[in-house]
């Protein structure tokens, strides 16, 4: 029996099977995400190359990544504005646009006659950042307005794609790199490549994305049935629902914890992302085998993406988001002892769980706290302290590594930030009650929900 698909959204099917477009969306939003991660989850392949083809030290690579992920960071608070006072599709189109405008500028800076690091910075780490922002708060703001059930396992879909973004795209920038007759020419290539064709997937993807199930007259999946088709995303309704329930949201001390517990975890991870390949190389481990460990714990970590919300879910984020923490700290002990490829190995695999397993029960944290508010903004805000952890982590850890000759003491810095992480996670209220329950008792009539009159 032939595969037909039918793409119309309210008739979505797939061989004859009708199926609702949520899940649809939680594809096309795995597309979008992966699209334009190559170059960045290659980071940490990439290091090296950087510094030995340009000369530049590994505190002056890893700052390049640091100043992208603090921008990114700053940049996110007004991304999930933009998504939630605009829509989030338009809101994603203008962030394509100015992702391949970054990507090939960025290769033409490496092509220069001076390779100028400054420009680089500005061109990569800046402005780069503010189409990766849009792409990280808006896109996962928006999928989680489609489920009122199962959120969990569209969250780990989506989440385990990010996962995936390694393991597809380490191997590829490695294979184009190599195809050129230099590594300069090589790197160029991966940026100008990957973000071109990048670019235009995303653009394609973006026209079958929606802001909310309104928008092509459905409810989200799991809505009963007597529930009435309603728009949420209308310019003044989105203003007003907007604002009000933010200024709400910050007077709860969940909402700080959340960007502090991201933070902590980002800051903690980014060490080991940005430098895990470069400090198996200083000790001895081949560039292909380093390489692998990279792989290694990409797919260990993917497994984890997917189950982590599944978890989260059906018993509840906090638990889980503190077992991913624990997972995250402890194997970092290994890299202390750690000279053999096999230590190496065996430290990515255990890493993979909580490092997978950190970041992706945040969407479904936010929906137990808040239930169908608009968590756009407040995702963003959560996201900006992951994006300045991800920025100081690897500041401090490339920084540490020049002044001292070696990664013992970056390695246990990352230890304490994921510990610190931990401790943030356990005061956490309890998921079994939702954090604003009332909130929208301070908007107008004509802006509230069905589910709230």
């Amino acid at each position: 029996m032939a595969l037909i698909i039918n793409l119309d959204p309210p008739s979505f099917s797939i061989a004859g099977r009708k199926i609702h477009y949520a899940w649809a969306m939680v594809v096309v939003a795995a597309g979008l995400r992966l699209s334009g991660s190559a170059v960045r989850t290659s980071f940490s392949v990439l290091v090296p190359r950087l510094v030995e083809t340009f000369g530049w030290s590994v505190g002056r690579v890893g700052g390049i990544l640091a100043v992208q992920w603090i921008f990114g960071g700053l940049f996110s608070p007004l991304a999930g504005w933009l998504g939630d006072r605009y829509g989030y599709r338009r809101t994603m189109t203008a962030g394509a646009l100015v992702f391949i405008a970054c990507m090939v500028g960025a290769s033409l800076v490496l092509g220069s006659s001076t390779t100028s690091l400054v420009l680089f910075y500005l061109v990569y780490g800046i402005l780069l950042s503010a189409a990766m922002a849009i792409f990280q708060v808006p896109l996962t703001a928006a999928v989680t307005m489609w489920f009122r059930k199962h959120l969990g396992l569209g969250m780990g879909i989506l989440q385990s794609s990010q996962g995936m973004g390694p393991l597809v795209f380490v191997p590829l920038v490695l294979f184009i790199i190599h195809a050129y007759s230099n590594d300069a020419d090589g790197l160029r290539a991966a940026f100008w490549i990957t973000g071109i064709i990048g670019g235009v997937v995303m653009l394609l993807l973006i026209r079958m994305f929606y802001d909310e199930p309104a928008q092509i007259g459905l409810k989200p999946l799991g809505a009963p049935e007597d529930e009435p088709v309603q728009k949420m995303q209308g310019p003044e309704s989105a203003r007003v629902r907007a604002k009000v329930f933010l200024q709400q949201a910050q007077r709860t001390g969940a909402f700080w914890n959340l960007i502090g517990i991201h933070f902590w975890g980002c800051a903690g991870h980014a060490i080991i992302m940005a430098y895990l390949v470069q400090i198996a190389e200083e000790e001895g481990v081949s560039p292909g085998a380093a390489a692998g460990l990279f792989i290694a714990l990409s797919v260990v970590s993917t497994i984890t993406r997917f189950g982590v919300p599944i978890a989260a879910d059906r018993l509840g984020s906090k638990g889980a988001m503190a077992f991913c923490f624990f997972m995250q700290s402890a194997p970092i002990i290994i890299l202390f002892f750690a000279h053999d490829a096999w230590m190496f190995y065996l430290f990515a695999v255990l890493f993979g769980i909580g490092f997978g397993g950190e970041m992706s029960a945040f969407p479904i944290i936010n929906r137990q706290y808040y239930g169908s508010a608009p968590i756009g903004t407040t995702f963003g805000w959560q996201m900006m302290g992951a994006g300045i952890g991800m920025a100081v982590g690897v500041a401090i850890g490339g920084v540490l590594r020049d002044l001292t000759g070696d990664f013992n003491i970056t390695v246990a810095i990352s230890l304490v930030l994921s510990l610190v992480g931990a401790v943030s996670v356990l005061v956490l209220p309890t998921t079994s009650r939702r954090q604003l329950p009332h909130w929208e008792d301070s908007l107008p009539q004509e802006a509230r929900s069905v589910t709230s009159v």
